[in-house]
């Protein structure tokens, strides 16, 4: 099995719905730290489990500088947005976000 793994910063804003009171139901912002987990039992054409530069351009590309209400079907929760990252790379199996220091979700597909 071959890994590999891409991290990148991305500046996005996001708005949560929520069933109680919170301050993260204003529109706000955060410097998010996105880890992406890929795996193949095999390499592409070109040598490669998927190309780094594809996954900046279906990640990153989209969600830097983004109001994520508007790009993600779900509320933006840090949750949520890990989950939508792995649906959107075939070869991911896991993505880790980080929203703030102390505040970090993982998704992992459930082979």
């Amino acid at each position: 099995m071959y890994y590999i793994k891409k991290t990148f910063e991305i500046s996005a804003s996001h708005h949560l719905k929520l069933s109680y009171e919170s301050k993260c139901e204003q529109l706000h912002g955060h410097n998010w730290l996105i880890t992406i987990h890929c795996k193949a039992k095999e390499l592409n054409a070109e040598g490669m489990v998927v190309d780094f530069t594809h996954i900046k351009k279906l990640i990153a590309d989209r969600l830097d500088h983004a109001n994520l209400n508007e790009i993600l079907p779900c509320n933006p929760t840090a949750e949520n947005i890990a989950r939508w990252i792995c649906e959107q790379i075939p070869q991911a199996y896991r993505v880790d976000v980080v929203e703030s220091q102390n505040n970090e979700a993982s998704y992992e597909v459930d082979d």
